[in-house]
């Protein structure tokens, strides 16, 4: 099964080394592995939905269909209380659907209602509703994402606007590290003397020089990804309470891409 291929192939493959290993015995296998461990993660769904914030991601995954192969997808949910120095274990809960619909978190997500860290995909906007049972996700903008925008047209396209753009999310980046795994309450208090003015200064910036570019241009894309959602962007500096969601926590997409491989 590590070979992570088909079930055909796989019996192809064995049977190359004299290995008589019939589809259907491979299938029962796999069957008999999945019943065999649903407790198990059923008990893994559980704890990570019990957690107050959650990061959510999805990644493309190739499937084999008649006559041609279809984009399915990964969802990924994590539960990572580490930088706010939590004592609950992380772990993760992975879902596959055959496409990218709503109706996939929705379901996915039904029985949540704490903090739901991702991307600005449409398809998560029913979970935001006020009056969604048993209450409405409250949603916090992940700065990775938003950082991905301007660091693409920086490398790529050597967009000098996107480049500082960076540059100044990166001094942000910085500072959370160095209070990676502190108490919620000394976090926030950072957040709010270095990191707070660093947020502001960048929205002041970007609004200004947002304003002299086309709306075609793609740099004044990736500051309307932002600008469009600040709200969301900016939660995690006045969280009072726990102060308990971060800036991607780092790097999310890698985190999302290595669980998914």
């Amino acid at each position: 099964m590590a070979q992570h291929q088909p079930l055909n192939r796989q019996s192809e493959t064995y049977a190359r080394e004299g290995i008589d290993l019939d589809v259907s015995t491979l299938a029962d296998w796999v069957g008999t592995c999945t019943a065999t461990l649903a407790p198990l993660v059923g008990l893994i769904r559980q704890h990570v939905f019990d957690a107050e914030r959650i990061h959510g991601d999805d990644t493309t995954v190739p499937v084999l269909a008649r006559g041609k192969t279809i984009t399915g997808r990964v969802w990924t949910y994590v539960r990572d209380d580490r930088p706010f120095a939590g004592p609950a274990p992380p772990a993760a809960v992975f879902f596959y659907s055959r496409d990218r619909g709503g109706e996939h978190p929705s379901r996915q997500l039904a029985g949540y209602a704490g903090i739901l860290q991702a991307d600005a995909y449409a398809g998560f906007n029913d979970l935001y509703k006020p009056e969604r049972q048993p209450g409405p996700i409250a949603e916090a903008g992940c700065w990775s994402h938003g950082r991905r925008k301007f660091f693409v047209l920086a490398d790529v396209a050597k967009a000098p606007l996107a480049a500082e753009a960076v540059r100044r999310i990166d001094a942000i980046f910085a500072i959370e590290r160095e209070i990676n795994g502190l108490s919620p309450d000394q976090r926030l208090a950072i957040r709010k003397a270095r990191i707070a003015p660093l947020v502001l200064q960048f929205e002041r910036w970007m609004r200004i020089e947002r304003a002299k570019l086309s709306r075609h241009n793609e740099v004044a894309k990736a500051m309307d990804y932002m600008l469009k959602r600040w709200t969301v962007f900016i939660r995690f500096l006045d969280d009072g309470n726990r102060a308990r969601y971060a800036l991607g926590d780092l790097f999310l997409g890698e985190y999302f891409s290595a669980c998914a491989a």
